[in-house]
């Protein structure tokens, strides 16, 4: 009976060695698992405060951005009240500038439309500078200035400056030319003029080469009046006078077509 109770006695005393030494494995698991949990709750916690700092710069930056927005607008928009103004103030020069160049072209225009004066080439005389040579631009110079004007279409400028050239240098070499021109600038606007510049041409130039294209712009003339006849006397004349000329064969062929 007594062994029997100290075998049972022995059995208890095992079993109770056996469940401390699992009481102590738990908790030692127990501890790792804290330990481990304290790290990752540090590691959360040292991630958190790495995203809090990095949205406080973003956030800084932002700020930062939209002052210099604010700013950039607030220029742009003094800029722009500047440019505006500097077009109000171009615009208003521009009209006060296009209005000058207005009445200059109408005074321009109404001193072209005189009539030409007979040419009086004995009193006229080109102005003299101090050395006896004339003075201002040369013959030339102001030829070429009023036939380049006249190949532009500024007819009015043209017409005086031929006008100009005449009364300065009547004698010049070129004046057939300058009046025979000047005829031209009336041929579309007024054709009466231009046939009282043409006859000037035929009596004032007879031996130049311009009278015989004169007389062929007389006989155009009377022929878009319609007067066939003094068209014909015209051509007649440019053939009797001029039968070399590059107008005699035109005026030939106007001739035929309108019969003699």
């Amino acid at each position: 009976m007594s062994r029997h109770v100290a075998f049972v006695l022995g059995l208890g005393l095992a079993a109770g060695c056996a469940l401390k030494g699992d009481v102590r494995k738990v908790e030692l698991q127990v501890a790792a698992l804290k330990a481990d949990a304290a790290r990752a709750d540090a590691d959360r916690a040292a991630q958190i405060d790495s995203v809090l700092k990095l949205l406080a710069a973003v956030q800084q930056a932002v700020a930062a951005q939209q002052a210099y927005l604010v700013q950039f607008r607030g220029d742009v928009r003094t800029d722009l009240v500047g440019v505006q103004q500097q077009l109000v103030t171009v615009q208003e020069l521009t009209g006060q500038s296009q209005q000058r160049l207005s009445e200059l072209r109408a005074r321009i225009e109404e001193r072209a439309q005189q009539p030409v004066p007979p040419l009086d080439t004995s009193a006229v005389r080109a102005p003299v500078g101090p050395s006896g040579n004339p003075a201002g631009p040369g013959p030339a110079h102001m030829y070429d200035l009023s036939l380049q004007q006249f190949r532009r279409g500024s007819l009015g400028t043209a017409r005086l400056g031929f006008r100009e050239f005449l009364r300065v240098y009547p004698g010049d070499e070129r004046a057939a030319d300058a009046l025979f021109y000047i005829g031209e600038t009336f041929a579309t606007e007024s054709p009466d003029s231009a046939a009282a510049v043409y006859e000037q041409v035929v009596k004032s130039y007879p031996n130049s080469s311009r009278a015989p294209a004169a007389l062929y712009k007389l006989g155009l003339v009377a022929e878009a009046r319609g007067d066939k006849k003094a068209a014909r006397t015209y051509y007649a004349r440019v053939v009797a006078g001029y039968p070399r000329s590059d107008e005699a064969n035109l005026a030939r062929d106007k001739l035929q077509r309108l019969g003699r």
